[in-house]
């Protein structure tokens, strides 16, 4: 029983410890100033298992379709190129000003791709687009965009790192 109230305690305990230090304002929140490396890693931990677990049952259609290339490629600009830049460019003043910043699609990246699993960086690429990231600027586009036009942007970003900046001209033009 002592060993009951001993933990009731401690967790009361913590949480006015923790409804103090939320309520003083002390926590800096601006998007200019970084997280402590703790922070970083619990909140990075948190997004890449909970996009790897969403995302695990997802069925990856073809993505073969030259036309999804184009129609992604469209979209890309029109709603991606700010924040995740296009080829040849390193930085806009969208992705200087989000916190964390923006990886930048034209690259080819490594960190999270699963590069093992092909499949895997396709399921993610969809879930991010469709879901967005809570707190981070990247918006949820299942609402507003339906599954093709959303998958026709990850057939799109396979390609991306691979495109010179007249490739990309020529790719994302509207007609």
């Amino acid at each position: 029983m002592k060993t009951i109230k001993l933990f009731l305690s401690l967790g009361l305990i913590g949480l006015i410890g923790a409804s103090l230090f939320i309520y003083s304002g002390i926590f800096p929140i601006g998007a200019d100033t970084p997280h402590s490396q703790p922070v970083y890693w619990v909140l990075e931990q948190a997004r890449e298992r909970s996009i790897k677990r969403a995302s695990a049952d997802i069925n990856v259609p073809s993505l073969d379709d030259p036309s999804l290339l184009l129609s992604g490629g469209a979209d890309y600009n029109d709603m991606c190129s700010s924040c995740h830049l296009k080829p040849g460019q390193l930085e806009s003043d969208m992705s200087i000003g989000l916190y964390p910043s923006p990886p930048n699609l034209a690259l080819k990246h490594t960190e999270h791709d699963h590069s093992d699993d092909a499949d895997a960086v396709k399921r993610r690429q969809y879930w991010i687009i469709k879901h967005g990231i809570k707190a981070s600027g990247m918006p949820a586009w299942g609402p507003t965009h339906d599954d093709e036009r959303l998958w026709a942007m990850v057939a799109f970003l396979q390609r991306l790192p691979e495109l010179t900046p007249e490739q990309y001209q020529i790719l994302t033009a509207r007609n």
